[in-house]
């Protein structure tokens, strides 16, 4: 990346020393005035500079690419929404999971890989519990920030048998509902935070992405609702005019565009902030995160509990048995009409 910001910085500079006999009015106005000595080298080295400039302004090599993968461990749903998810996102690169078993690694490995590969954003999947649990890492590299989420309530494109269907290599919208911002309650920096990772992710860029298409037929809702984000993928329609005429179909009447849900579909809990790029200062960490350890804990001392009272139960109802006399542990006296007696 290093080398990149120095090429930008190099063509910046062999465009202002071109330019350097043109006045600043000329430069804003985007003309130059007409004059008798003004030679064919001076307009092209204007043509120059305006190029120069334009890719000084938004360079090719800079634009957000999206490194997408996932750990040892994960389950075969998982791998299903990653697989999804860069089907709709034409600006990511997938590559293999990451063989690594301490998550101590992650800094120097992850950065590593998104390094090689040209990526500034790393969207890592992490498996615990035998893919009971998902994790994810959202992290910027190489120098951070990095959010990690808990993930729940996954579910992919096959799984939920949608209608809808995008064309592969589009871009989409991303939408944030104003549910974000109310009911997620990290604090305004820390949410801004979040949105513009999410938004760095999500947002494809409309230049300079191989094998994106000139079309945007989908929308990427992002909600909030119980300090968690709730992502949903649509597709935009155009209905039939009669429907739209009609106002049928849940169609409105003054529009013949509707939007139809296709998936994946995935809910993200904030866990921790970091500074750096899988390491570094704390910024954030959410005080109302319960682990899925403690939750699963809870319900097996729950069922513990149940069998506990059920033995202490019986014991009572032995022990006043007992206090009664019912139950001494004699043998009842046959009666005359007994089987045994008449039957012998």
């Amino acid at each position: 990346m290093a080398s990149i910001y120095k090429r930008a910085a190099q063509a910046e500079e062999a465009g202002e020393s071109d330019m350097s006999d043109i006045s600043d009015e000329e430069l804003s106005s985007g003309t130059i005035e007409g004059d008798s000595s003004a030679s064919e080298a001076e307009v092209e080295a204007t043509t120059t500079y305006g190029a120069a400039r334009s890719l000084v302004d938004i360079p090719v090599e800079l634009r957000n690419r999206i490194l997408m993968l996932t750990s040892r461990g994960v389950s075969f749903r998982h791998r299903h929404l990653l697989t999804d998810l860069h089907a709709l996102l034409p600006h990511a690169y997938k590559d293999t999971k990451l063989d690594t078993k301490s998550s101590n690694n992650y800094n120097s490995a992850l950065n590593a890989l998104a390094d090689l590969h040209s990526c500034n954003y790393v969207f890592f999947l992490e498996g615990r519990k035998q893919g009971q649990d998902l994790y994810l890492w959202l992290a910027r590299a190489p120098n951070g920030p990095t959010i990690k989420f808990n993930v729940t309530n996954v579910h992919t494109m096959a799984e939920l048998g949608f209608g809808g269907n995008c064309l592969k290599g589009g871009r989409g919208i991303v939408v944030f509902d104003k549910s974000f911002d109310e009911n997620i309650s990290t604090g305004a920096e820390n949410r801004g935070l979040i949105r513009e990772m999410l938004r760095g992710v999500f947002c494809v860029p409309g230049k300079g992405v191989r094998g994106m298409k000139p079309f945007v037929d989908r929308v990427i809702g992002i909600y909030g609702l119980d300090d968690k984000i709730w992502i949903r993928t649509y597709e935009i329609r155009e209905g039939e005019k009669e429907a739209a005429q009609k106002g049928v179909n849940g169609v409105d009447a003054s529009s013949n565009v509707k939007l139809v849900e296709i998936g994946p579909r995935l809910v993200l809990t904030p866990i921790v902030i970091l500074e750096g790029s899988f390491g570094g200062p704390v910024i954030f960490e959410n005080k109302l995160y319960v682990s899925p350890n403690l939750v699963r804990r809870e319900i097996r001392l729950k069922k513990g509990t149940k069998y506990a009272q059920r033995t202490v139960d019986k014991e009572d109802r032995t022990r006043r048995i007992k206090s009664l006399g019912l139950n001494s542990g004699s043998k009842r006296a046959r009666s005359g009409i007994d089987n045994a007696t008449l039957f012998g």
